[in-house]
């Protein structure tokens, strides 16, 4: 078992107690307020936290991960409203590269760009990307065990898929179908829209290290997002997140 951790983040409060019985051998350690959850999974030394919602407590938690606890990988979970066709309730989305939508330095710089980086797009890893979606897949062709067939019928979910491709970032709910459809026009390939992820892998790719992004639909991020949110965290994400992030360890090297 490698010295360094793996490092996994949830965005979501749910998500992390679902993680945290399958911790072996645990601890906990508190930094800058938060507390950071170390053990093993599967013979993985693995550091599990809380990020909380939005870009700066992420990168936050992103960077005392790294910086305290030397995480030689970064995976980060949690709940996105779909954007792109076809992307619904219940889907995963698996992220190949990540935007945060609402940066705009122009006219200095392009639209989306990040000064410092000289680029808006930033790649996950993709050998850690590729298991994460091997998972998630098998999580997905096992759902109506996992999830039982009364919470697929609550929240309409009929066969979920998995989608991998654009995830974009922003410090705003997106909650409205005006909001959405400016999102479509400008990011016609955007996937998903969530409140953490490409500020994560800024700093992972500032600093070197391999980063993941895996995100359940919970809502078509329009006029009614915000209707069984928190059930849905509860029934649905909490249970996609233990099982994705499970299968995966066991399956890893």
């Amino acid at each position: 078992m490698a010295d360094a951790p793996l490092a996994i983040v949830s965005a979501m409060e749910q998500e992390l107690r679902a993680l945290l019985p399958l911790l072996q051998r645990p601890r906990t350690v508190q930094r800058a307020g938060r507390n950071f959850h170390l053990g093993e999974l599967h013979g993985h030394a693995v550091v599990l936290a809380l990020s909380g919602i939005g870009k700066v407590a992420a990168a936050s938690t992103a960077t005392l991960m790294l910086h305290s606890f030397q995480a030689r990988a970064l995976v980060f979970t949690g709940v996105a409203g779909g954007l792109g066709s076809g992307v619904n309730v219940g889907d995963v989305v698996v992220a190949r590269h990540l935007l945060q939508h609402d940066l705009d330095v122009s006219p200095l710089f392009p639209r989306f760009v990040v000064p410092s980086s000289a680029r808006s797009h930033f790649e996950a890893d993709a050998d850690l990307a590729d298991a994460l979606a091997a998972a998630a897949q098998r999580c997905l062709d096992g759902a109506d065990a996992l999830l039982g067939a009364a919470t697929l019928n609550t929240f309409g979910i009929a066969q979920a898929r998995l989608h991998r491709g654009l995830i974009v970032s922003g410090d705003r709910f997106v909650s409205s179908a005006a909001h959405s459809a400016e999102l479509r026009a400008l990011l016609p390939e955007a996937l998903a829209v969530e409140m953490e992820g490409a500020a994560v892998a800024q700093v992972c790719a500032d600093a070197g290290v391999p980063c993941a992004v895996v995100r359940c639909v919970s809502d078509r991020a329009d006029d009614s997002a915000h209707v069984d949110f928190s059930r849905f965290v509860d029934a649905v994400a909490s249970a996609y997140t233990a099982a994705i992030v499970n299968d995966w360890l066991q399956r890893s090297a």
